[in-house]
């Protein structure tokens, strides 16, 4: 049983962190002039668009490996719940094409969900850092590089 429950918090982790660690990182490494052009929607200057398609680089591989380990896994998350609002406001921007009533095929749905997706996926990450319930809220403001310990047996055992 306690096989189970380790291989099954791996896999919702790796599920979480599926979109950045391989696809996302290694489309910024192997696309870096199509990434590099993406950023520089959000910032003009191009040694800026670079710097931060090297931050966000760092963020999907670093705490995407620290969700996975366990290693201060819920600051890690936290991070990465932050980079999925940030993202969405930057580049899922649906209302500005214009076009979101006008057409059910338009640019603007397709970001709009993307948007929310985005979102969600934060939300998912929220849950690592915080946990289920109010009391782990206050743990995680006065202890932020504490691990959750996501493969410990004993404290899943302990558990009614």
């Amino acid at each position: 049983m306690a096989a189970l429950s380790i291989a099954i918090t791996l896999a919702i982790r790796i599920a979480l962190v599926l979109l950045f660690l391989p696809f996302s990182a290694l489309d910024k490494i192997f696309n870096f002039h199509g990434a590099l052009s993406q950023a520089g929607e959000a910032v003009p200057n191009r040694t800026a668009a670079a710097m931060l398609v090297f931050a966000g680089l760092f963020v999907e591989i670093v705490m995407s490996l620290g969700i996975l380990t366990g290693i201060a896994d819920r600051l890690c998350a936290f991070i990465l719940a932050g980079y999925c609002g940030v993202t969405a406001l930057l580049w899922k921007q649906f209302w500005k094409p214009g076009d979101f009533w006008a057409s059910a095929s338009g640019t603007g749905r397709t970001l709009f969900w993307d948007f929310w997706k985005n979102f969600a996926l934060g939300a998912g990450f929220l849950l690592i850092t915080f946990g289920t319930d109010a009391s782990s809220v206050k743990r995680f403001l006065a202890h932020p590089t504490w691990s959750s310990d996501p493969y410990s047996v004993a404290q899943q055992q302990a558990q009614p």
